[in-house]
């Protein structure tokens, strides 16, 4: 499945407990995961190739809920394109295992993520 630009790519889960987390939605929805270090859980798509989500260990699960992540052909372009629209970049790009990517807030407080391929 190849990710498709600005579209919805990704939800990132929250968790104080990864291994409880894990657990729960393997015995609930028997999904299954990629392990990405102590603290990361890929949520492995049903095909089998990739993931769709992830359980995030270092994050704060709250009332905000999980973190929705678009994809990008050009981060770059996409990070310029979100504060002309007027919101707000909150985690400014940075590099993870799998590319790069940045977290932003709308206009009313939403808070997005975009990731870009390396």
């Amino acid at each position: 499945m190849s990710p498709v630009h600005h579209t919805i790519d990704y939800i990132e889960i929250n968790t104080s407990d990864l291994a409880a987390s894990r657990a729960f939605y393997e015995q609930a929805f028997g999904w299954a995961f990629n392990d990405y270090g102590p603290t990361y859980a890929g949520i492995r798509a049903a095909s089998g190739d990739g993931d769709v989500g992830g359980l995030n260990g270092t994050g704060t699960p709250g009332p905000g809920g999980p973190l929705v992540l678009l994809f990008s052909d050009d981060l770059d372009a996409t990070v310029t394109a979100v504060e002309s629209a007027g919101g707000t970049i909150t985690a400014a790009p940075y590099e993870f295992p799998g590319g790069r990517r940045f977290e932003f807030s709308d206009p009313v407080g939403n808070v997005l993520g975009v990731w870009a391929t390396g």
